[in-house]
């Protein structure tokens, strides 16, 4: 039972952190060909000026335009326990604080020249305890070393597991002259269709619009064969556990068979005995599931565990709940049968000579 819970618990969570990576509002202008990776994409570094002003309906903060460019880069990063990790660094302006609602800078300042800032869950991504990455701290990237300047959080979306730093900064140490992406906030969410005609009609630029939301819900179905994998290896194990409850009950029920004739002799009948076997094994399933609820929210809940493009967490809600109990009902009414069923099928006298 707690394996299932696990396995659905895992699934939402994962799904759950790319959904909310995607604003209905934003637009990202990658480059051609690139549509399923923001990492291979490149762009012209002059597009987010092009865009600035060739666009209208684009959100505007302190009568500045909300565009972003940025570069997105997977690699490793030196610690300050001397160790590598790999960790998604993402370059960007301040302009990035107004196309992204849901950043909070939750302590400390945006990354300033030769500074990053990672966020809440990057210690997780980079195998680290939070004692260990503090504001302050070093981190090595290409032999040069940047100070931890903030923390931020994301509202549980896949930024939390990044490293920010100053783009200008990235660009330099990766030795690029090109962006990754230059994200777009629209006024109004059907403002898409003006960056996608944009972008059409731009040919030299070679771009593609993509919504934000529909990027990260491409990147969800890329996952879900992940997704099932927890699901399979879930059900395989519960199907060994049922296996041996199964043999558990059948031993537990056979040592009573005599029990079960006298019952029958005195005016049972074997429907009535079959019912009280079930109600038996829900009860065994019921207290076991108090277990398996208790472990899922003491010692399992809010759990992080990384994967390629951040961290998951766990949240074992009313709804990862109501798998569990209707897996119980369903172990205790489907498991109670066949053990119950052998025992009482022999007949009356077979069942009274039983040893």
């Amino acid at each position: 039972m707690l394996l299932i819970m696990l396995a659905a618990a895992t699934n939402r969570a994962m799904e759950n952190t790319l959904i909310n990576s995607g604003d209905s509002k934003n637009v990202i202008l990658l480059g051609a060909g690139s549509e399923e990776s923001v990492e291979r994409s490149e762009v012209a570094s002059g597009v987010a000026e092009i865009v600035s002003s060739a666009i209208t309906g684009i959100d505007h903060f302190i009568s500045e335009p909300a565009v972003s460019p940025e570069v997105h880069y997977n690699g490793m990063i030196g610690l300050p326990t001397g160790d590598e990790a790999q960790a998604l660094i993402r370059g960007v302006r301040h302009q990035s604080t107004w196309v992204y609602p849901k950043l909070r800078i939750l302590e400390g300042h945006f990354p300033r020249s030769g500074e990053v800032m990672v966020g809440v869950l990057a210690h997780q991504k980079l195998g680290m305890s939070p004692d260990q990455l503090t504001i302050g701290k070093k981190l090595r990237f290409n032999d040069q070393s940047f100070t931890v300047s903030g923390f931020f959080a994301a509202n549980g979306t896949v930024m939390e597991a990044e490293v920010w730093m100053p783009l200008q900064d990235l660009m330099t140490a990766t030795q690029r002259d090109s962006l990754s992406c230059v994200v777009v906030r629209m006024l109004e969410i059907n403002g898409f269709s003006d960056v996608e005609i944009f972008a059409k009609t731009r040919l030299d630029l070679e771009l593609v619009a993509i919504k934000e939301s529909e990027y990260y819900n491409s990147l969800s179905a890329f996952y879900r064969p992940i997704r099932w994998m927890s699901w399979v290896c879930a059900v395989l194990l519960a199907v060994g556990a049922i296996l041996g409850g199964l043999n558990s009950l059948h031993a537990a029920f056979s040592a009573r068979i005599r029990e079960f004739g006298a019952m029958q002799a005195i005016g049972f009948s074997r429907g009535a005995l079959l019912c009280s076997l079930i109600e038996e094994s829900t009860i065994y399933c019921l207290l076991g599931s108090i277990l398996a609820f208790s472990i899922a929210a003491f010692w399992l809940q809010g759990i992080s565990f990384p994967f390629s493009i951040g961290v998951f967490v766990l949240n074992f809600d009313f709804a990862v709940f109501q798998v569990g109990l209707f897996t119980c009902f369903g172990l205790g009414l489907i498991g109670g049968l066949p053990p119950g069923w052998k025992c009482l099928r022999p007949t009356l006298p077979q069942t009274l000579r039983a040893s």
